[in-house]
């Protein structure tokens, strides 16, 4: 094969970018925008936001086996052109939504078009070599990180503007990309290694069932499953429990979560390697998650917002550390034609995650935050999430000191 050309590869690149940055934008904004709807204060945009955040959830979930089924059956290039072409316009929905009912059906729509990420990777593994591939997809992972960290700064800063000025800020990028991707994106999936569309195979339920190839993994995947769940519910609330909390700002939570991008870059970009190497992946969990349950603990005790930087760079450090060391742990476990299997259950437990962690943590927070709430406790999710973490480290414990890692 060839070495590809610059431009589709800029472009996998940008769309990892673009994708990463609307999410990053929306992060600090959203919220607000559902408040400024609803009226209610943070308990009632809380409750509303949770059911929002999940509906986006569920449809990136359900389509995301479909896109992929697509673009193997049409080509990488349609479905990511149409992808470009609908994210555009939903970001011109929400800019210009007049109720909340329109935001809903938009970022349901931001759910079915945002699934697009596996056709973004599978786009790169076509035109990449052999000796190049490793090298893309760590491109594509440096992309998701500059997106992760651009996208909240921004959001924070243009929010603080006009609070729908994010939205139209992230059409006009996609709208730049979809029309440099008519101009310099070829196909890169030859017609005959495409597949027949059938439905069956983007039946998004058949990765849950997969678990069952797994029994000496439950340990492992179900603590992937609840520190995930932990984690996807603190990034939902975030911005308004700040608000709640510590009378945070839109900018005020955008530099914050920028913060939260810069140190994942640094922990995954830098320190994984090293500390794997010192002290193994089974001790690197461990640290890891003791370290994340430390840390949210003292989030949901911490009573002023200057607190919150030194907790983001304790947690973000233990939960990046763990993260990856744990999945080479899952990897190491199973033989070598069962990995694709693996990974496959490993993204629909991620998927999970994202549908229950926003739901749960927002139905929290408005209880807590409801005008003479019984529960005098406002970080309490933050605390849950710690207890999660603790119990994850438990599950990992326990599987370390009776069954060994296969070697390779």
């Amino acid at each position: 094969m060839t070495r590809p050309a610059k431009a589709p590869v800029a472009f996998v690149l940008i769309v990892t970018v673009i994708n990463m940055l609307g999410v990053g934008l929306a992060w600090p904004i959203l919220p607000k925008l559902v408040e400024q709807f609803t009226g209610g204060g943070v308990s009632n945009a809380a409750f509303i936001y949770g059911f929002i955040a999940t509906a986006y959830a569920v449809a990136m979930f359900l389509f995301s086996p479909l896109m992929g089924a697509l673009s193997d059956a049409f080509g990488r290039k349609p479905v990511l052109l149409i992808s470009q072409a609908g994210l555009a316009t939903d970001y011109l929905v929400m800019a210009f939504a007049p109720d909340i009912g329109w935001l809903v059906a938009a970022r349901i729509l931001a759910g079915i078009l945002g699934a697009t990420g596996a056709t973004a990777n599978a786009y790169m593994a076509d035109i990449s070599t052999p000796e190049d591939r490793s090298k893309n997809f760590g491109l594509i992972g440096a992309a998701f990180g500059v997106g992760f960290v651009i996208g909240p700064l921004l959001g924070g800063v243009l929010g603080a503007i006009d609070i729908r000025l994010p939205f139209l800020f992230a059409a006009v990028l996609i709208a730049a990309n979809l029309l440099f991707g008519l101009i310099a994106l070829p196909e890169s999936l030859a017609p005959e290694n495409r597949r027949t569309f059938v439905f069956s195979s983007a039946n998004p339920i058949r990765a849950i069932t997969r678990l069952t190839q797994f029994p000496l993994l439950y340990p492992l995947l179900a603590a992937l499953l609840i520190t995930n769940i932990a984690q996807r519910g603190l990034e939902a609330i975030w911005v308004l429990y700040t608000e709640f909390r510590f009378e945070w700002t839109v900018r005020d939570a955008g530099f914050s979560l920028a913060f939260v991008g810069i140190m994942f870059v640094l922990v995954q970009g830098v320190m994984v390697g090293p500390v794997v190497r010192r002290l193994g992946e089974w001790r690197t969990v461990m640290v890891g998650f003791c370290t994340s349950a430390i840390a949210l603990a003292s989030y949901g005790l911490a009573t002023e917002g200057w607190m919150v930087y030194p907790l983001i760079a304790i947690h973000v450090t233990g939960n990046a550390l763990a993260g990856p060391a744990l999945s080479a742990i899952c990897s190491k476990t199973v033989p070598a034609d069962e990995q694709g299997l693996l990974q496959g259950t490993l993204s629909s437990l991620a998927s999970l995650a994202i549908i229950i962690g926003p739901l749960a943590a927002s139905m929290v927070l408005a209880a807590v935050s409801a005008p003479n709430s019984a529960i005098n406790l406002p970080g309490a999710w933050f605390i849950f999430s710690a207890f999660l973490f603790a119990i994850s480290a438990l599950l990992v414990g326990a599987k370390l000191s009776r069954r060994p890692v296969r070697s390779g």
